[in-house]
Parts: C-alpha cells; structure tokens; sequence
C-alpha cells in the first residue's frame, strides 16, 4: 500500500497560480502511475493530470491543457501539478492518487477506478 500526502492549497484571485505537492511512501516501488483528480461543491470527482511513473508520459484533461502542468520526482517519490491562469472554476478539493496498476494504455489512467491510493485532499479556492 502506497500512503499519500498532499500540500499547497489555498485561496488565490482569478488569473493567479499555485503548486500542489503529493508525497509517496510505503510501497512506493509498486507505483506506476501518479493523478491529480478534483471534487468541486456538488459535483463527481474529475480527473486533472497524469503522470506514467516510468516514462513520464501525461495525460490532461482539456480544461486544464496548456495551464496546469504535472511532473513527477522519482527520487524524492513526489508528484507536483503547477497551476496557472486559474479560474474560479477550478475551485476544488483536489486529490493526489496512486495506481499500482501496469498497463501500456496511458488513458486507463484517466479513470479514478484505476487509483488504489488516495491522499486527504486539498482545498483550492480561486476567487473572482
């Protein structure tokens, strides 16, 4: 089992930035994918990014391509997703999760069923 540990939220006006950080421990040798999903105020849980942990490949979702980056550390096992340009519909809590699950289609990795591990969330309020 892979623990997950997120930091970095907060308030921030529109057009502003901010960092999320997702540190991994325990099991950590069994990762082979990293995400970023959110949850905002009455609504499912979305998928934001991911990164393949072998060969850093991503995925995004469009509402965030060209804003939001993810990057993975594989030494320091952390997963960060800068973002840019932030609006107040990215007003979430957001979620860093695991996937100990191989697979050589990078879009399973889309799918929150495809996470075995969950971080507490993080809130991000983006004020207008």
């Amino acid at each position: 089992q892979v623990q997950l540990v997120e930091s970095g939220g907060g308030l921030v006006q529109a057009g502003g930035s901010l960092r999320l950080s997702c540190v991994a421990s325990g099991r950590t040798s069994s990762l082979f994918a990293m995400g970023w999903f959110r949850q905002g105020p009455g609504k499912e849980r979305e998928f934001v990014a991911a990164e393949v942990w072998s060969s850093g490949s991503t995925r995004y979702t469009d509402s965030v391509k060209g804003r939001f980056t993810i990057s993975r550390d594989v030494v320091k096992n952390t997963v960060s997703l800068q973002m840019n340009s932030l609006k107040p519909e990215d007003t979430a809590v957001y979620y860093c999760a695991a996937s100990d699950r191989g697979t050589a289609y990078i879009d399973y990795y889309t799918s929150k069923n495809t996470y075995t591990s969950w971080g507490q969330g993080t809130q991000v309020t983006v004020s207008s």
